[in-house]
């Protein structure tokens, strides 16, 4: 019933605890694709003895190529992309998927910022920036969803199929997936989640690089 991607780049820290936390609280039938992009990468040794897919990333290093790898191999019904960093909790996984089966959702967005949700830590700019383009887009360019820059989202394989990937920077690619399905006229859900930040390892998220990729998506959705 469900893939679950997890781009990782030398998370050798985490992936054991993240792994075994999937393994406890998600319910449904799954498997997991680590997504990697060097042989190098310290995950490989932590994660050889764990119930995943070691999987190359075949676009060249970055988490967006590591993504668009690991959807292309999607064969279940639904996918969710989630991080390796323990920010996001796989219980909320569970969720995700009862929404979708229960409103026919194409798309599932788990949300900091709807009633029910959080977030605790990371750099307060980020998190400031994020909160506002989330809130903005709900309440102004019309978005049913109130965090649409969250990159811990379920699709359903059927829209997976039938969208066009132009992304070309990193994790504005939940971002764009969100507003060509608002747009195309998908079915979008949320759900509450608790995110909360990194507690090993180095984020790898570009702040200054990434923020003019997200704002060509943030107005295409009022566009």
């Amino acid at each position: 019933m469900l893939t679950i991607i997890i781009p990782v780049y030398n998370e050798g820290e985490n992936i054991k605890t993240a792994i075994e936390r999937i393994e406890k609280e998600v319910k449904y039938p799954y498997i997991i694709n680590l997504v990697y992009d060097f042989d190098e990468d310290s995950t490989i040794d932590a994660a050889k003895d764990l119930n995943v897919n070691l999987v190359k990333n075949k676009y060249g290093r970055g988490v967006l190529n590591a993504i668009k790898t690991g959807i292309e191999m999607v064969n279940s019904e639904f996918v969710v992309v989630t991080m390796a960093d323990l920010s996001d909790p796989p219980e909320v996984i569970n969720d995700m998927v009862d929404s979708a089966i229960k409103n026919d959702a194409d798309v599932v967005c788990a949300s900091r910022y709807m009633k029910g949700g959080r977030q605790i830590g990371g750099p307060l700019l980020k998190g400031l920036m994020s909160k506002v383009a989330g809130l903005s887009l709900y309440y102004f360019a019309g978005l049913p969803v109130h965090d649409a820059t969250n990159s811990f989202k379920l699709y359903r394989k059927s829209f997976i199929n039938n969208v066009q990937i132009e992304s070309d920077g990193g994790f504005e690619l939940g971002l764009e997936l969100v507003v060509k399905a608002y747009k195309s006229g998908y079915k979008l859900a949320e759900v509450p989640t608790t995110w909360q930040d990194r507690v090993a390892g180095k984020s790898n998220f570009k702040l200054v690089q990434w923020v003019p990729k997200y704002l060509k998506w943030y107005f295409r959705a009022f566009g």
